[in-house]
């Protein structure tokens, strides 16, 4: 089947609408992946020149164009504009430990410092869209994100309790931060894009990662000020965390998110998002990446195949994917085989209403 992608598929799946066909969906895949399915180098060409970076989105975009995606997963973090960023890896506390710490950080720098690294591959990346696709994500990181970044995890608990004033205040300002990021994207950039996007990632196996009123308090007014800006430009609203995170699932659909993605089968099979909320917003994904990773491509196949049918009975809003990511770990023909599988389900539905 020849393929023409169309945007306006992922539309309907935001509108927790079922499409005419199935899309397919990724948070993100490795440069390396592409690198190898394309059989061509090109990920370091994103460091160049303005003829490099072109390349770079020339062969990007190209492959989600041949893989049959209908839109191109395109983000710019803001962690990575921060000074003395690198604290949510671990192994040290960030820059903000105290009030004196937070008052002297130079947060009206950051939106300069991210503009000039991300305007031009934003840019870019617009020009480089095959016909048919438009862009989905934006600024990336979340509030909980940042304030790992720029705090460290565990000091967030001790802030939390030695400085609760300092702690709520740190939350205002990453929600300004952002809204100020966020503002200036949609008024640059948000053409290119059919659907915005944050990952921000709230819980982990068994929980989330603050406790559920804290996050109420601290986090989901910051995210609303966000999604806000987004509705107002006209655009859907995804949402991706990885976790635990039902306890707070309510209040977060209850912000206005469009559609969530991120499961893993050993939190909670698929089935269970689908029962649990796909009368109300969309669901991406649905295939673990350990099946992608550990099984031969003939079993992904046919388990694609087999959950994505029913999936897509079951959800009106639904795009097949993993259940996270494609990172550079992830075997080629496992990855492949999904896409073949997707393929597959395509055709197959073609041929029973043509």
């Amino acid at each position: 089947m020849s393929f023409q992608p169309d945007y306006r598929h992922m539309l309907d799946v935001l509108r927790n609408v079922r499409p005419s066909r199935l899309p397919i969906y990724e948070h993100k895949i490795s440069p390396e992946i592409m690198e190898q399915v394309l059989d061509v180098r090109f990920a370091a060409l994103e460091q160049g020149d303005e003829a490099d970076l072109r390349e770079f989105f020339t062969q990007y975009c190209r492959f989600y164009r041949e893989m049959t995606y209908d839109t191109v997963s395109w983000e710019v973090t803001i962690s990575r504009s921060l000074p003395d960023h690198g604290a949510i890896y671990g192994g040290r506390p960030g820059p903000i430990q105290s009030r004196a710490d937070f008052e002297a950080y130079p947060w009206d720098e950051v939106p300069q410092r991210y503009w000039k690294a991300a305007d031009r591959k934003f840019a870019m990346m617009a020009q480089c869209l095959p016909a048919g696709m438009k862009a989905l994500g934006g600024p990336g990181n979340g509030v909980l994100e940042l304030s790992e970044d720029l705090v460290g995890y565990q000091y967030l608990a001790y802030m939390l309790v030695d400085d609760p004033e300092l702690f709520a205040d740190l939350f205002r300002r990453i929600g300004d931060l952002m809204v100020t990021v966020w503002t200036t994207f949609l008024e640059r950039h948000g053409e290119a894009y059919a659907i915005c996007r944050f990952g921000d990632d709230l819980g982990f196996k068994t929980s989330t990662l603050l406790a559920p009123p804290t996050i109420r308090e601290h986090i989901l007014p910051q995210y609303k000020r966000v999604i806000d800006l987004v509705h107002a430009a006209g655009k859907p609203f995804l949402w991706h965390s990885c976790g635990k995170i039902f306890p707070i699932m309510d209040d977060v659909i209850a912000l206005g998110i469009n559609a969530k993605h991120s499961n893993e089968d050993t939190i909670a099979p698929f089935d269970e998002w689908v029962h649990r909320y796909a009368d109300r917003i969309g669901l991406l994904g649905g295939i673990d990446v350990d099946i992608l990773c550990q099984r031969p491509p003939a079993d992904v196949f046919a388990d694609v195949v087999a959950k994505a049918e029913r999936f897509r009975r079951q959800a009106h809003g639904y795009a097949l994917g993993s259940g996270n990511s494609i990172p550079e770990y992830v075997p080629v023909e496992g990855y492949l085989a999904m896409i073949d599988a997707a393929r597959h389900l395509r055709q197959a539905e073609a041929q029973a209403t043509g």
